[in-house]
């Protein structure tokens, strides 16, 4: 499906905004490791269990406001209020058959969009519990279908768990949503939830259980995880993030946009757009998950290397502490000396995350 290219300066700003740069190695655009590659990565040997951690005072969080009604039309909250149109789940060729699953190509609706990605279909009849999976950020014009999260893939498949990974709009094979970087990539959040929906109507492929479902994201997708959590309480049965961004928007904001050279354009344009942090912190909270984590519903596991130079650590335990704030259900699990892609401590840390869903992705 042809898809429009950004422009230079497009392309540009896309690889900054609003998102940690890399996914499973990937960094802004630069060669993929092994495991984001065609090729699944050979397992890491598992590492001992982390020593607890103590955890740092978190650092000031936004403050829940009253939200605006009608409220901005690029916020959370006018996500929660969204009609989804999820669904039209469709298997398209065969791409790779292993031992353990078939790999197929599939398509789905989004938002009047369809949206690309892959499904590995365990052998067997089922149904089977389904994981969606939300990648991280990679430049779009380098990606290609399925990209991303590949060992998660491979090794959940094996567990016995169907995989839809999202490409995500402006992807692979997905529609063009020109509007979404200065949308601050709420479409995103948009396909994932409407990833799930496109499960939960796809009685035609009887192999998927759609009362069973599950959701993980790393880095960009632990955002867009977060954001689907509070926007569609209730959607998924559980959540795992790996090495997510901030789940305080003005963070993300000051970490990859503002002050960074090269994208003083862009700045500009969200400044121009919304008004900066400083000037008009509602609109700012209005996208951050921080601002609405007494929503979430569902039981969520964190993991974050201690050594990661991407996302800082201390993220992860600002939400962690956030989330038992509110008395919600969150283990956060730190690796030490882990950098932000992982690598001693992955296979540790999807041992986990496989009898994380296996506790609460449970029939009946």
């Amino acid at each position: 499906m042809f898809r429009s290219r950004l422009t230079a300066t497009a392309a540009a700003a896309a690889l900054l905004l609003a998102a940690c740069s890399g996914d499973d190695g990937d960094q802004l655009g630069g060669p993929p490791s092994p495991a984001s590659s065609g090729t699944s990565a050979p397992a890491a040997a598992p590492t001992p269990t982390p020593s607890p951690t103590p955890s740092p005072t978190p650092s000031p969080t936004p403050s829940p406001t009253p939200t605006p009604t009608p409220p901005h039309h690029v916020s959370l909250p006018a996500l929660m209020h969204q009609r989804y149109d999820g669904g039209d789940l469709r298997l398209g060729e065969v791409l790779e058959t292993t031992d353990a699953y078939t790999r197929y190509a599939v398509t789905y609706r989004s938002s009047g969009l369809t949206i690309s990605g892959i499904l590995n279909l365990p052998a067997g009849n089922g149904p089977l519990p389904v994981l969606v999976l939300a990648h991280g950020y990679i430049d779009p014009d380098i990606y290609t279908t399925g990209r991303g999260l590949r060992r998660e893939q491979d090794y959940l498949a094996r567990q016995g768990y169907a995989v839809l990974h999202t490409d995500y709009r402006n992807h692979a094979g997905s529609d063009d949503d020109p509007a979404n970087e200065v949308r601050l990539r709420l479409g995103y959040t948009e396909d994932v939830v409407n990833a799930v929906l496109a499960v939960r109507a796809a009685s035609h492929i009887p192999q998927l259980d759609g009362e069973r479902v599950g959701l993980l994201g790393r880095s960009m997708g632990g955002g867009v995880t977060l954001n689907t959590l509070v926007v569609q309480p209730g959607l998924v049965d559980a959540a795992v993030i790996y090495a997510s961004v901030s789940s305080n928007a003005v963070q993300n904001f000051d970490r990859w946009i503002r002050g960074r050279p090269g994208t003083e354009d862009l700045t500009a344009e969200i400044v121009a757009a919304y008004g900066a942090p400083e000037e008009n912190p509602a609109f700012w909270r209005d996208v951050s998950p921080v601002t609405f984590l007494d929503r979430v519903t569902e039981p969520l596991l964190i993991h974050h290397g201690t050594a990661d130079e991407t996302c800082p650590p201390q993220w992860a335990h600002d939400t962690d502490a956030a989330l038992r704030a509110a008395g919600k259900d969150v283990t956060l699990q730190l690796y030490e000396g882990e950098p932000h892609a992982f690598e001693a401590g992955w296979q540790l840390s999807i041992e986990r995350s496989a009898a994380f869903f296996a506790e609460h992705l449970t029939a009946g």
